[in-house]
């Protein structure tokens, strides 16, 4: 289990994107989808702590796998 005091961080790769719209129904505060084709919008790559449960749950939830949580420790190879 995390430590919710860690930073989190959070990416988007909107070519993936199916625009399904689970992430922003589910963390509302964090994500958003476009108004063109729908596709993800993030408000929020480091989001604050009382909206980081419901940021994970949406990475989860991505249909097309497009959101990427990046963990503070790790390290581009």
């Amino acid at each position: 289990m995390s430590d919710p005091r860690e930073p989190l961080r959070l990416s988007v790769d909107r070519d993936r994107c199916a625009g399904a719209g689970m992430c922003a129904l589910t963390a509302p505060e964090v994500f958003d989808q476009d108004d063109e084709e729908g596709l993800v919008v993030l408000l929020h790559p480091a989001p604050a702590p009382v909206h980081r449960t419901a940021a994970r749950m949406a990475v989860g939830l991505c249909p097309a796998g497009a959101i990427a949580l990046n963990s503070p420790d790790s390290k581009d190879s």
